[in-house]
């Protein structure tokens, strides 16, 4: 099947360019247009590839921007797919790209153990020498993981309403403790919650790291289970923006041939979902803790990109003592894996300099997002707390938390 996405439509307006993070910060990265596009037309002569592709850290801002809807970071996950088929991906990536099978391994050790292994110098200089910078923070691995926790966890016995929770490999692994908070949610407003553990990574930092096959097989998992739940009329929701955008627009662009004939848009956002709770009188906020708190917020890139606006913000806006601000500082320059790579990790902090000085010089202490590394960069970045939207809500309508 022909996957190519046709690069006709792009104007060579360069609106593009102007806004995408990665170009702004290095002459390394030729741009979206000339990498997507313009280069696209040359593929289809086999006419090889530029080295400069690699540098793209598909944050959708070229997506976001186009007038004329050209899907410029998928063009380039496309090609940068074609090129891994014939050039095995470094162990570097590889590493990068299995976090959920290396969260399974690691699961038999005490975390703390792990964590240690992982951040002492010594291990920080191996990691160094096989491509992931020394300088980043990795995410630590949670004492208990998202299912073992879900599985101890008891939900009221009295519910009518159900929905499904896909936990993506980040909540999962480092996380969980979120995943826990939505079901805490979802139960006071009606809903119990099923999480089947056959679900697994969405398979976006597999693809972006040249694991194509690995991450088809993922899709196929998963798109077979989320039908099961469809067919009941069961919503299926996920906390993560990245894993929501890949079964909306990703999985159709990369795997055209799973999507035919099944609606992937299935996996909502569960911050849409909870504001239509409150919307709907089933989640109750006038209980909430009214003590005075500034937040300052943090849009995902791959959240801006749904088009489905900031509920997350939306939620903090209407707790009771929260004044909440959009920082509307750009892209945290992270990128999933992006960041963590010893060649990339300069222009990580290059492109979140913008979103880093706006939270300092705000004078405001909690921040707030969605994305779970989005949340490493910024405490990277800052040194400031980070939470996920959901996680403020429970604490301030769970007073025993």
């Amino acid at each position: 099947m022909n996957r190519r996405i046709n690069p006709d439509k792009c104007v060579a307006c360069s609106t593009c360019v102007v806004q995408c993070p990665v170009a702004e910060v290095t002459s390394k990265f030729l741009g979206p247009r000339m990498l997507g596009p313009a280069s696209e037309r040359f593929r289809m002569l086999n006419s090889g590839e530029d080295d400069s592709l690699s540098y793209c850290a598909n944050c959708k801002n070229c997506d976001i921007s186009c007038p004329q809807g050209v899907e410029v970071s998928n063009i380039n996950m496309l090609a940068r797919a074609e090129y891994c088929r014939e050039n095995r991906p470094s162990f570097r990536d590889w590493i990068l790209a299995h976090g959920e099978l290396e969260a399974k391994l690691v699961s038999y050790f005490p975390s703390f153990l792990v964590n240690f292994g992982m951040s002492n110098p010594i291990s920080k200089l191996v990691l160094d020498m096989v491509g992931v910078s020394k300088k980043a923070d990795l995410p630590k691995f949670a004492s208990k993981q998202f299912p073992a926790m879900f599985k101890a966890y008891k939900q009221p016995e009295n519910l009518t309403k159900t929905v499904v929770f896909y936990p993506g490999c980040f909540i999962k692994a480092y996380a969980p403790q979120t995943g826990i908070d939505l079901v805490w949610l979802l139960n006071k407003a009606g809903y119990r919650v099923e999480s089947p553990e056959v679900f697994c990574c969405c398979g976006t930092p597999l693809y972006t790291n040249g694991f194509e096959a690995d991450a088809r097989k993922n899709a196929v998992k998963n798109l077979e289970e989320i039908a099961k739940w469809r067919k009941e009329g069961i919503p299926v929701l996920s906390l993560c923006p990245s894993c929501q955008l890949m079964f909306k627009s990703e999985i159709p662009a990369f795997f055209p041939e799973l999507a035919e004939g099944m609606e992937t848009t299935a996996l909502g956002d569960a911050m849409e979902f909870i504001l239509g709770c409150i919307d709907r009188g089933e989640l109750d906020l006038s209980d909430a803790d009214t003590t005075p708190l500034d937040i300052i917020y943090h849009a995902p890139c791959h959240l801006r990109a749904q088009g489905i606006g900031f509920p997350g913000l939306d939620i903090l806006r209407r707790l009771p003592g929260i004044r909440a601000v959009n920082a509307d500082a750009g892209c945290c320059g992270i990128s999933g894996s992006y960041g963590f790579k010893k060649e990339k990790y300069d222009i990580g902090m290059a492109i979140g300099s913008k979103l880093f000085d706006t939270i300092k010089d705000s004078g405001i202490r909690q921040v707030a997002t969605e994305c779970g590394t989005c949340k490493v960069q910024i405490i990277h970045g800052t040194g400031n707390p980070c939470d996920h939207p959901l996680t403020i809500l429970r604490q301030r309508l769970d007073k025993g938390v």
